[in-house]
């Protein structure tokens, strides 16, 4: 039998805990309970410095950075103690965003970053994200490794005394104030760039375009200490709204809002959401706000409306960047739950821009966009690669600071900043938008939902029947780093319809969507998603 992944979407999370146990128990807790503990990380940490010859790079140093979830400290030092335990160099730089380690790890020259955090999660979450050399995160197949070593450290005895427990929780060095001092100035880099390609947005600002003050929603992390301050510094007046929240994530950020939600003046006035009670009625089409996640790696822009406002997301984001950049090629890829318009928009704006669709997660985004041997790109100028998915991770280039080199990294800060820079150049009637409706089974038994269950396959032959019902040519489609997906593809002339199942990486639930091209009637697909969520909820539930 395959030992069980404890990775997701995107790393390890679950609700912590501080409780003591040993570590069959702490696997346990996780694989079943979804509760990781120091104990798991403990073992982990090991796992990690074992396949660390399976990794690009040189050396033995490990990075570790972290947001600000009230356990963090307590999983820092535990997972601190397992890669030291077993030969690592471990250098600590503190509260960061994702992009943050993500860059700090290319700057120390390390053989791996790993991120403490549970992105847009509830505060009682955490986890980790893993890093290679070259800024990239985990493959299925480290992943797969690292889980193996785990189950296996955890049958052997390997006791260490407690004085050397407590030495060996501290790293090698410090850098603690690293990832303030070094993001703002990484950004500026980045500013430059976006400012040459894009053009600034003087002329979005006088032409009312983008409010001012813009209303700035950190999530009460890493990036409200200082993204307001940046951009106001620069001509671009912001307000910090997150510092009212109770916690990280908790009442604000960007983990409370989808892609299509909208909301009317009054729900926003009466939300206990820190960016959405502080709007004010403006003139439609103004963008008012933003708001990045926990961790700092996504955004979602806030449009004004007649009667409110609605959430400005990725794909609108990623289109408005592509307009004003259209003069040239763009390397470009999508999530399966992108606007399926979007595709074909990338096409229209240059006839030699490239477009590939990928598994959930900017990881994959990455992995589709770098270059095939899978290390930094080389480039004097800026490489015109940019990935996006709806939920507001936009992944592009950044600049490494060592010859001429970039890595691919999803920043929230950055893109908020590529995309207000775009809207210069804003053309809202250029990308005309399909129609996308998600629903989540809450608290499902994920692991009833796989390509061998009997839901699955009966599930996949009620949809294509379904679609063949509507006059579409139907057939299951497959993508990389979705295992357990159910991708149903539908064409009728030049009208695509796709319905999808998945189980989340991240969170207890089943996630089914369906994207249908612009002229498609949604009534029967809305039908449709209702009767096959039903189903499958009864055997998931």
């Amino acid at each position: 039998m395959v030992d069980p992944s404890f990775f997701g979407t995107d790393g390890i999370r679950g609700r912590t805990s501080l409780e003591t146990m040993d570590e069959e128990a702490s696997l346990n807790a996780l694989l079943v309970d979804r509760t990781l503990t120091p104990t798991f990380m403990r073992v982990l940490g090991e796992a990690l410095s074992y396949v660390q010859p399976s990794m690009p790079g040189e050396g033995r140093t490990v990075v570790i950075g972290w947001d600000r979830r009230p356990h963090n400290a307590a999983l820092v030092e535990a997972l601190t103690l397992g890669l030291r335990l077993t030969g690592s160099t471990v250098v600590h730089v503190g509260d960061a965003a994702t992009p943050t380690l993500h860059a700090a790890v290319i700057e120390h020259r390390a053989r791996m970053g790993c991120m403490i955090t549970a992105s847009h999660n509830p505060v009682s979450d955490s986890g980790i994200k893993v890093f290679d050399a070259h800024g990239y995160k985990s493959t299925r197949a480290l992943e797969d490794e690292i889980s193996r070593t785990v189950h296996q450290l955890s049958g052997e005895d390997r006791e260490v005394d407690q004085i050397d427990q407590v030495a060996l929780s501290r790293p090698d060095s410090e850098r603690l104030a690293w990832g303030r001092d070094h993001h703002p100035a990484w950004l500026h880099k980045r500013w430059n760039h976006y400012e040459s390609l894009l053009g600034g947005f003087d002329k979005a600002l006088s032409a009312g375009t983008v409010a001012q003050p813009f209303l700035l929603d950190g999530a009460k992390g890493f990036a409200s200490d200082w993204l307001a301050s940046f951009l106001t510094h620069r001509g671009f007046v912001c307000e910090e709204v997150s510092g009212s929240a109770v916690a990280l994530n908790e009442g604000c950020g960007a983990g409370d809002m989808s892609p299509t939600q909208v909301w009317t003046h009054e729900e926003a006035a009466s939300s206990n959401h820190a960016l959405l009670r502080r709007l004010s009625p403006a003139p439609p089409g103004q963008w008012v706000g933003a708001a990045l996640d926990g961790d700092g790696d996504r955004c979602l822009l806030i449009e004004a409306t007649t009667s409110g406002f609605k959430v400005v997301d990725g794909d609108a984001m990623a289109a408005t960047i592509l307009e004003a950049g259209r003069g040239q090629p763009w390397s470009f890829a999508a999530s399966i739950e992108s606007d399926i318009a979007l595709s074909g928009r990338v096409a229209a704006l240059h006839p030699s821009n490239q477009a590939q669709e990928t598994a959930v997660g900017d990881r994959w985004l990455s992995f589709a966009l770098r270059p095939a041997g899978g290390g930094l790109l080389t480039s004097s100028t800026m490489p015109l690669i940019l990935g996006v998915e709806d939920s507001g991770h936009l992944v592009m280039p950044a600049p490494t600071g060592k010859d001429d080199t970039w890595s691919l990294v999803g920043d929230g800060a950055a893109s908020l900043i590529a995309v207000l820079m775009a809207a210069n150049r804003r053309n809202d009637g250029a990308f005309v938008r399909g129609w996308k409706s998600r629903v989540s089974i809450a608290n499902s038994h994920r692991e009833r939902w796989h390509d061998q269950a009997d839901i699955f396959n009966a599930t996949a032959h009620a949809l294509c029947e379904a679609f063949e019902g509507h006059g579409f040519h139907a057939g299951v489609r497959t993508i990389a780093g979705e295992d357990n997906l159910l991708l149903v593809h539908g064409t009728k002339g030049d009208q695509v319809a796709s319905f999808g199942i998945r189980n989340s990486g991240t969170q207890a639930k089943t996630s089914l969507s369906v994207r249908l091209s612009p002229g498609v009637d949604p009534e029967p697909f809305k039908a449709l998603l209702h009767r096959i969520k039903s189903d499958v909820e009864r055997v998931l539930v």
